[in-house]
């Protein structure tokens, strides 16, 4: 039986190279090869490990059981190699609640450490990223918690950090933002937007208001879907504008001091519960925008709340740290 495991409402496949290619699915033996060829196995692995069997899908669920497929670890021990796939059949580069489950489903397969940090490595065929993409994990309690701690670098902001192409400037707080004109044409409040890469690529609209935030339902209704998975997506099923690789796209509300309000439109997946590196995106742009300080940022999101940690030095955000929990569904 394939494990499920949720990470405050973002839902992944679990599945070890061994089990895919005894499904009859032909996957490399090696992490590299795998996602190189992905064109040729993907797709059939979402289908059968994240498909619904006949008869049992919900009315009105999404087309899915989960929100995507981990494939690995490739390696008996540290580091580990994996691959995260996108319902789509697409390989995303990073995904932080993606890596909270995979940390603990090698947890519970005892084989993550306990003490010392262990890096996951996620390979991807993206042409405008460095394959692998290395995440350090290290198990931590927070509040009487037990988590995972994911080292996520330093990320880097703009349009030439996420290859964005004819956008324009704008100011927010005295800081230089973009005015991304598709999203902007769906919503006339969407015009302030932080660009944003941590391993990913990010596209941050900041909001005033809270009618500014798109819900989930909205985001899979008739017109906004299509224009969201049009900006979102790389072609051929999106049409990469402003980024010809595609982009993972936010909407973000200052609540109150430390805390900010999201919502998540990915790339390769559409409206998600949450997303951990959207969630640490979101963080970084409100630094960016003066929002919030360093230091520890708590990001709401419809699946739950993810903890921030930025670090900053000499004005700059040196480090990103995100928190998270997962559990094996039953």
């Amino acid at each position: 039986m394939t494990p499920f495991y949720d990470a405050r409402g973002n839902i992944y496949a679990v599945v070890a190279p061994d089990a895919v290619r005894r499904s009859g699915i032909n996957v490399p033996e090696q992490a590299r090869d795998a996602a190189h060829t992905r064109e040729a196995w993907a797709l059939s692995a979402i289908e059968t490990f994240c498909g619904w069997a006949p008869g049992t899908q919900p009315p009105g669920s999404k087309d899915h059981r989960c929100d995507g497929l981990l494939v690995g670890p490739f390696q008996s021990s540290p580091p580990f190699d994996l691959l995260i796939v996108n319902t789509d059949g697409t390989l995303a580069e990073r995904s932080g609640n993606g890596l909270t489950i995979f940390s603990q489903a090698l947890s519970e397969q005892g084989l993550l450490p306990k003490e010392e940090p262990c890096v996951l490595q996620v390979h991807h065929d993206k042409s405008d990223a460095v394959s692998p993409v290395e995440t350090s994990v290290k198990p931590a309690e927070v509040d009487g918690v037990h988590g995972f701690w994911l080292d996520l670098g330093k990320p880097s902001f703009g349009p030439q950090a996420v290859g964005a192409e004819a956008v324009e400037s704008v100011m927010l707080n005295e800081r230089e933002v973009s005015h991304v004109q598709p999203l902007s044409a769906l919503d006339p409040a969407w015009c302030r937007s932080q660009f944003v890469r941590i391993g990913n690529p990010h596209c941050v609209t900041l909001v005033t208001g809270v009618e500014a935030l798109p819900s989930n339902q909205q985001m899979r209704g008739p017109g906004l879907s299509e224009g969201l998975t049009r900006i979102a997506y790389a072609m051929p099923s999106g049409a990469g504008q402003p980024c010809a690789a595609g982009v993972n796209l936010q909407w973000a509300l200052l609540e109150s001091e430390g805390r900010v309000v999201a919502r998540v439109f990915e790339r390769g997946e559409g409206p998600t519960a949450s997303s951990g590196t959207s969630a640490s995106a979101v963080a970084c742009a409100a630094w960016r925008v003066g929002w919030v300080k360093a230091g520890e940022v708590k990001v709401v999101m419809p699946g739950g709340t993810a903890p921030i940690l930025l670090e900053e030095q000499g004005g700059e955000l040196s480090r990103v740290r995100l928190f998270g929990t997962a559990r094996l569904m039953g």
